[in-house]
């Protein structure tokens, strides 16, 4: 059957893309145009929707003769040969029919493609001289606008009125015939007046210069007489420095001293006078001196009557000479910004020293408008620090002195007046200019004898017994917050570094082989540590706020890390750190999921009196992070083993222990006992 159906098949009709290959025309081409057709030519009379429908139809039926020839090979009937052939050819011819139709549809999306192309290049040349039309456009608007806005260089000059110009101009100038109907030759000749008396004004000028010169040559004269008397003075004053240093009076450094503190602000001198008390009385290392500009000082003193009437002369010239511009509002309210943030010109410097020789600058500033005191500090160490990446903040001016009291952050004026006063000039808060200006710590301002009651406003008066009542106790404490950031800050020098640094006073405290270390140390920010899962209890109970240091610690053994959020408050080592926990090993395991975690936390937040070590216990930080390396080995070392692993245990038991858990929460023994050298449970 395959036979009679090969007889049957029609000639093979070659179909190219174009039209007929040069090799191939030997006949004419009306006997070429009947054996040759160009698919491109049937596409544009074929509907593209009806050939769709054909590909569907095509396609059901080629899938129809399929599943016939899968039954017909499946009963395995000999005598289904010839129809599985009949079958396979008409599949073939629905292969012709598909492919046709993939041709078909290439040539289309060809031309499609072709067309698109085409009009994008007609868009483009449209574009193009779109876009040099726009430009001879711009270009002729330019050249017009210069020519609008010419001026010319006399309309710069203000000249007189031309009333005054006929008035004084002489005739030969004036030339009021000429003149008086011609605005040209006018204006020429108002110019030419002009020319005149700046001619006059010149030699005038030259005149008073030469005077100028007479007199300063005079001056000189007095001003060598009176130089050439200052040594003399001076040598007397130096003969006498030797009595005053054996006598231990340094009277004349004082009185200097006192003469320049006459023009302080009232809570500046009361906060110099009783620096200068406690000084003499209880640390003879303080030292406190005056800075700024006395000169600036007087003037503030002086009343301003003779100014009143300079003011209206400058003024009454300036609108002869000038015509100024107003200023606009913006800048107004940065002049009045200015104004009343305006510091006085003299300030306080305090000096602390410290035992190891380290020096705690003070500054204090008053602000005359708003009538509070504010102070900038700096450190200077005895010896060349390295600096820990992480110690950033410690020794920072805006951190350093930060809730030196409880709550007092220096961010906000304690003066309730001020506020009314910042509305009417469009500022917010006032720390926004703390970098600037200092911080308006509260303690400063009692320092300097001024206090705001909010019960009963009253006009604020510098008391000096206030300043006296807290002088010692606030000396103390900026002492011991400088010790305890430098103490902070070599240590931080070692955590980098993965070293714990434990004095010979605490070695008690821990046992003598420790396996967990340190791995890594690392400052972390307020936001940074809100984002921690396992710090919300911390968080929702107080503990942690935005004036607090933040660290993030990495303790390891083995394949388990324990991770460390520390909340650091200000007034460390008086309130201890935070600490919070979270375990990768098997698993993530924090105090909300398991009891020993938060018995580990309990040992270092808890019991931490045991680790304070000598006073004032500055190591306290180190020891606590020594305890949670213990503690995170004896975890390890209790855990059970599992059974079915094979190999050998993991965290092989080191640590003695008198029970490895204990009750239904299966706690764990965290309580070194010295010098017994076991552990055991609280």
């Amino acid at each position: 059957m395959s036979s009679d159906s090969s007889k049957k098949r029609k000639p093979k009709v070659i179909r190219t893309d174009g039209g007929p290959q040069e090799g191939k025309r030997s006949r004419p081409d009306a006997d070429q145009d009947a054996r040759y057709y160009s698919e491109e030519a049937e596409v544009d009379l074929r509907d593209p929707s009806k050939d769709y429908e054909l590909y569907k139809q095509t396609c059901q039926n080629l899938q129809k003769l399929m599943a016939e020839i899968q039954e017909l090979k499946s009963k395995g009937n000999k005598d289904s040969a010839a129809e599985i052939e009949e079958r396979r050819i008409q599949s073939c011819v629905h292969f012709m029919t598909l492919k046709k139709l993939n041709r078909l549809a290439h040539i289309r999306l060809k031309k499609g493609r072709d067309q698109t192309h085409e009009a994008k290049q007609k868009v483009d040349a449209y574009h193009l001289q779109l876009q040099n039309l726009l430009y001879e456009v711009m270009h002729l608007q330019k050249e017009i606008t210069k020519c609008l806005e010419f001026k010319s260089k006399h309309e710069e000059i203000e000249l007189v009125s031309i009333k005054e110009f006929y008035d004084e101009a002489p005739p030969e100038i004036s030339k009021p015939e000429v003149t008086t109907d011609d605005p040209h030759q006018q204006t020429l000749s108002r110019l030419d007046w002009e020319l005149e008396q700046r001619k006059r004004l010149a030699e005038k000028y030259k005149e008073c210069l030469a005077n100028k010169e007479k007199i300063l040559k005079e001056i000189e004269v007095k001003k060598e007489y009176l130089s050439n008397l200052q040594p003399r003075l001076n040598s007397i004053m130096q003969a006498s420095l030797p009595v005053q240093e054996y006598l231990s009076m340094p009277f004349d450094q004082v009185h200097k001293q006192y003469e320049t503190a006459r023009h302080l602000p009232p809570p500046l001198y009361v906060l110099f006078v009783q620096a200068s008390a406690y000084g003499q009385a209880c640390d003879k290392k303080l030292a406190v001196a005056i800075e700024g500009n006395v000169e600036e000082a007087k003037a503030l003193c002086k009343p301003p009557e003779d100014s009143q009437d300079d003011e209206s002369d400058s003024d009454a010239e300036e609108e002869q000479n000038t015509k100024r511009r107003r200023p606009t509002l913006g800048v107004q309210l940065d002049d009045k910004r200015k104004e009343m943030l305006k510091r006085h010109p003299l300030s306080v410097t305090i000096d602390l020293k410290c035992k190891d020789g380290s020096v705690l600058l003070l500054t204090f500033y008053y602000l005359m408008n708003l009538n509070v005191m504010t102070v900038k500090a700096k450190v200077t160490a005895a010896m060349e620090m390295t600096m820990p990446i992480s110690a950033g903040d410690l020794l920072s001016p805006d951190s350093l002195l930060s809730c030196l009291y409880p709550g007092d952050h220096g961010k906000r004026t304690p003066n309730p007046a001020n506020q009314f006063q910042f509305d009417k000039v469009g500022i917010l808060t006032l720390s926004d200019y703390v970098i600037e200006l200092g911080h308006p710590y509260v303690w400063v301002q009692k320092l300097g004898g001024l206090h705001f009651p909010k019960d009963q406003p009253q006009p604020v008066v510098a008391d000096s017994s206030l300043s006296a009542s807290h002088m010692e106790r606030t000396m103390k404490l900026l002492k011991m917050r400088l010790e305890s950031r430098l103490a902070l800050h070599k240590q931080f020098a070692s955590l980098e570094h993965g070293i714990l640094p434990v004095s010979s006073e605490c070695q008690n405290l821990f046992p003598a082989k420790i396996v967990s270390r340190l791995v890594k140390w690392s400052a972390l920010t307020y936001e940074d540590y809100l984002e921690l899962p396992y710090t919300k209890d911390v968080v929702e109970a107080g503990l942690a706020e935005d004036t607090h240091l933040y660290y993030m610690a990495l303790i390891e053994r083995g394949t388990a890390k324990l991770q460390v959020a520390v909340v650091l408050n200000p007034g460390y080592s008086s309130v201890p750190p935070v600490f919070s926990l979270c375990l990768n090993w098997k698993g993530e395991k924090t105090s909300s999921n398991d009891d020993n975690i938060r018995a580990m936390e309990s040992e270092v937040n808890v019991y931490y009196k045991e680790l304070c070590g000598p006073n004032p216990g500055y190591q306290l930080l180190t020891n606590q992070l020594q305890r949670l390396c213990v503690v995170l080995d004896v975890y390890l070392e209790t855990e059970t083993h599992d059974n079915s692993v094979e190999g050998p245990k993991e965290f092989p038991q080191e640590k003695m222990c008198l029970r490895l858990v204990r009750g239904p929460s299966r706690m764990k023994p965290f309580r070194f006992n010295y010098p017994q050298g076991f552990f055991s449970h609280r």
